[in-house]
């Protein structure tokens, strides 16, 4: 027996939970396939930061969908809360990027003069904080931090707050999702979308490929090259403790649950291993101390690994096929950041089948050109 569904969202992660939501929302009936438990799943890497104080720098097209999509956040999160009782965690009081050396600091100093200059709607707030400064900001600072950027729009949320509440808002608005359900054959068939999992048959009318590293592979089955690759990250966790630290930094920050999230690795030699490693462990609780020497008190409980999605870049992939009418990829790094415009436009635009000319801009096309 065949499933049939108006559109199939390949990957039910951050990006692919997040355009299902957006079709479901405009009544179109979508069927999510996702991967197996053991599959690459980014948001077992995702440090849940809302940032936009460094996205854009030299593609000024996704510094304004970033911004758009921060701007988007409060009432994104509650029409989820309304729709699913799952809260996101989101709070947006701002974020700070700490510098551990005057070379450090003046290198923010010009990458915010740049990111200024780039204009547009929804600018951000941002400034070039000195040591006493940040310290009134998150007390406790160790004496290595000379100072931070800025921004008064960055914030953090909850990735698995906003994974559960973007599954069960698709389930209420007449979407299924269904687990353990690798990909194995996709193909055109009388201007309908043909996929196998397993022993299992779809069909639809579009497709979306939103997997993640996975839609290097589903690209290949089409002959379509989608650049991508895999970036290993490393995250530490603690134990939970009364709040501290109200605004989050770019590498430790404290969840609404309490605990402290200490990060992040950069991997690309990983390959696919996402195993956390004793050596990576030790230098993400150094360089923790070294911001907050009182986290050399805390316990810390668990670690964590994952392989993120990465391009060239480091900016997103959207992308249609004018030779495959109906199929779509989407592809990024950013998917906590990046929800809410996911869901709230480009969805829509999928739904349309057009894409703009910001997103022309941010197409796989930019790296074949360079190429």
């Amino acid at each position: 027996m065949t499933a049939t569904a108006d559109t199939i969202v390949i990957g039910g992660g951050m990006v692919g939970s997040a355009i299902a939501w957006g079709l479901c929302r405009r009544g179109i009936k979508v069927l999510v396939l996702d991967g197996a438990d053991d599959a690459e799943r980014a948001a077992r890497a995702n440090f849940g930061l809302v940032w936009g104080q460094s996205k854009g720098d030299g593609l000024a097209e996704y510094a304004h969908w970033t911004r758009e999509a921060i701007a988007l956040w409060p009432a994104f999160q509650d029409e989820l809360l309304n729709l699913t009782g799952v809260s996101c965690g989101f709070s947006g009081n701002g974020g700070l990027h700490l510098c551990m050396s005057e070379a450090e600091l003046e290198s923010r100093r010009a990458l915010f003069a740049r990111m200024e200059r780039i204009g547009g709607e929804n600018p951000l707030y941002l400034r070039v904080l000195d040591q006493g400064e940040v310290a009134d900001l998150v007390p406790g600072i160790g004496a290595d931090v000379v100072g931070a950027g800025f921004c008064g729009q960055d914030g953090h949320a909850s990735p698995h707050g906003l994974l559960l509440a973007m599954h069960r808002a698709i389930q209420a608005q007449g979407g299924e999702i269904l687990s353990n359900h690798t990909v194995t054959s996709i193909g055109r068939e009388n201007e309908v979308w043909k996929i196998e999992s397993g022993q299992s048959r779809f069909e639809a009318a579009a497709v979306v490929l939103a997997a993640g590293t996975a839609n290097k592979a589903l690209g290949t089955m089409l002959a379509l090259d989608i650049p991508v690759f895999g970036l290993k990250g490393q995250i530490l966790v603690s134990e939970r403790m009364a709040p501290v630290m109200e605004i989050p930094t770019h590498k430790v920050r404290q969840t609404e649950a309490g605990t402290m999230l200490l990060g992040d690795s950069k991997e690309p030699e990983a390959g696919h291993d996402d195993r956390s490693t004793s050596e990576m462990i030790s230098d993400i609780a150094q360089r923790s101390i070294r911001m907050f020497p009182w986290l050399a008190e805390v316990n810390l409980v668990r670690a964590w690994g994952g392989i993120r999605t990465m391009t060239e870049d480091g900016f997103p992939l959207y992308d249609s096929y004018t030779q495959y009418p109906g199929l779509f990829s989407a592809n990024c790094h950013s998917g906590v950041t990046l929800a809410p415009v996911h869901a709230l436009r480009l969805a829509p635009m999928i739904a349309e089948a057009s894409f703009p000319p910001q997103l022309a801009a941010m197409s796989s096309r930019r790296l074949h050109v360079q190429a």
